[in-house]
């Protein structure tokens, strides 16, 4: 069975990379507790193409922000499902998802699930 992958693009400030990954090894810990096979956060440093959407440029970013790419790997879309919902329960996640002081804007944060076509 095809794993599946959630995705993000997330525009992050700058000054708040290190608050942001700090963050994400939380939350990672977390996902990967409650069963995802991977979770995987990446910044930005070579994403200012000539050809195609720049990141830059899909994720609206200001002078001042930098993209973030992250996904998660899960064994089926199934086992998504099981792993965020239980992971939405975490005492641990609730309490950032409810912290004033969030490192990005979460409505400006892009998702989706994805089902992988090739894995080799």
């Amino acid at each position: 069975m095809p794993r599946y992958v959630d995705g993000f693009v997330i525009p992050v400030p700058k000054r708040n990379v290190a608050a942001y990954a700090a963050m994400s090894k939380k939350a990672g810990k977390v996902w990967k507790e409650h069963g995802a096979l991977d979770y995987i956060e990446c910044v930005g440093d070579d994403i200012k193409s000539d050809f195609g959407i720049p990141f830059v440029k899909l994720a609206k970013t200001k002078p001042s922000e930098t993209v973030v790419f992250s996904y998660i790997v899960y064994k089926s879309k199934a086992q998504r499902d099981k792993v965020n919902a239980k992971v939405m329960k975490d005492k641990r996640i609730t309490a950032m998802m409810h912290n004033k002081k969030m490192p990005f804007d979460v409505k400006r944060m892009t998702y989706g699930g994805f089902k992988m076509i090739v894995d080799m």
